[in-house]
């Protein structure tokens, strides 16, 4: 059987699957499983590993590979899982030659075994200094969105993130690789690019000139005037360049729909957290969006239960949904990640954690419903993802019956069912 790539988390690890399938392949692996992993909480780690134990048992020949964030931060604990033939680290798993000598150990171990400790090819992520393009020619799940990996890693240490040592430090993606990535992805089909990163708006950095995000932007938009739709995954609000604010209020071709990092609501978590905002700023930055595009959507991850948090405080990021105004709400229950600062504070009981997250959630689909409810009665640009389901402009799911994905139509919004538009 072929390589066959199971993915958790971020859309930059759905971008980066789509290399390790080629690459792995291309170096000869068949049978084998690669699980593409991810760290950003606990639950995430189990997962992974739940997932692993069912494969193993529904595949009993395959051989098994570990990547992704949790492999790079936690390699031995995959190693010591008996389903587990491979731990492979996050810049590793890029390489052709990563997957080279995979299948050379596998041939190895068929002959001589293996010890858990030769399962594992982690290097040092925070000693890799650049980002390597990667060409991918079209995503093998037939959707007509596709990811392109921009930016990888952090330079920011919020308390609670496990994450920039799974990723190492900021690194970009040359803007020449970028749009050449773009122009081959819409060659094959891609209707909707979506620009991804573990910090977006920390692009260009490190590059030559230091150029941001908003150029980036600009200069997709210009050279690959076939590109029908482009958007941007989750920004920092803080971090966001004038470039960026005139294409979102210029330019129809990139979607009217921002997801904001903002994590609470609450000056104090805000601060013992280590972000850089404050809660006014990000009301203020969502209204300046309003402004450049009124009917913009706008989503956010929100933590409730993080260290300290009082139910004053957490009250504090349930009112910031309607103070944003925000349509999409991304809850994560917080999850004391070993090695972050935050899981040495004071923490909220896990009871209460769960049922703040419940209520935040409960806030965010109420949002959601609003939302659906102001679209009645507009026309929109709707992407046919599939027979059944298509999306806005603003990221709104819309139920189709019956159409070719890939289209845009423009469609009467006629109604809504409390999760998606009807037309």
């Amino acid at each position: 059987m072929s390589v066959e790539i199971v993915t958790f988390g971020c859309r930059l690890n759905a971008s980066e699957s789509e290399v390790i399938a080629r690459e792995a392949a291309d170096a000869g692996l068949t049978d084998t499983i690669v699980i593409n992993s991810c760290a950003v909480t606990n639950e995430a780690v189990a997962q992974a590993r739940q997932s692993i134990r069912r494969l193993k048992r529904e595949r009993p020949s395959a051989r098994i590979v570990v990547t992704g964030c949790a492999a790079q931060i936690q390699p031995k604990m995959f190693a010591g899982m008996a389903e587990v033939d491979r731990v492979i680290g996050n810049d590793d798993k890029m390489r052709i030659d990563t997957w080279r000598a995979t299948r050379s150990a596998f041939d190895d171990a068929a002959t001589f075994g293996v010890e858990a400790s030769e399962k594992v090819a982690v290097a040092d992520i925070m000693a890799v200094e650049a980002m390597a393009p990667h060409l991918v020619e079209g995503f093998q799940n037939g959707l007509p969105r596709a990811f392109v990996r921009v930016q990888n890693g952090c330079d920011h240490r919020c308390t609670f993130c496990i994450i920039p040592y799974g990723r190492g430090n900021s690194r970009s993606v040359p803007m020449g690789a970028v749009v050449d990535q773009v122009r081959a992805l819409v060659a094959a089909g891609h209707v909707e690019i979506v620009l991804t990163g573990v910090d977006l708006t920390s692009y260009g950095a490190d590059l030559p000139g230091a150029a941001k995000l908003g150029l980036l932007t600009k200069q997709i938009l210009r050279h690959v005037p076939e590109l029908r739709r482009l958007r941007i995954s989750s920004v920092d609000s803080i971090e966001v360049d004038r470039d960026l604010l005139d294409v979102i209020a210029d330019d129809a071709r990139l979607m009217p729909h921002l997801h904001l990092s903002l994590q609470s609501g609450c000056d104090l978590i805000l601060k013992r957290m280590k972000r850089r905002h404050s809660r006014q700023h990000a009301i203020d930055f969502c209204a300046q969006l309003r402004r450049l595009q009124p009917d913009i959507a706008l989503g956010a991850d929100i933590i409730a239960g993080f260290p300290t948090e009082t139910e004053e405080m957490f009250a504090r990021s349930v009112d910031l949904v309607a103070e944003c105004d925000l349509t999409f709400l991304h809850v994560f229950p917080y999850s004391p990640r070993p090695g972050t600062p935050a899981a040495r504070m004071p923490q909220v009981a896990g009871s209460e954690i769960r049922e703040r997250a419940r209520r935040l959630r409960a806030t965010g689909e109420a949002a959601l419903r609003n939302r659906l409810a102001s679209e009645v009665g507009n026309t929109r640009q709707v992407l046919i993802e599939s027979a059944t389901q298509g999306r806005t402009e603003h990221y709104l799911p819309v139920s189709i019956l019956g159409d070719t994905p890939g289209a845009v139509r423009a469609l009467a919004i006629t109604g809504n069912d409390g999760a998606r538009l009807t037309v």
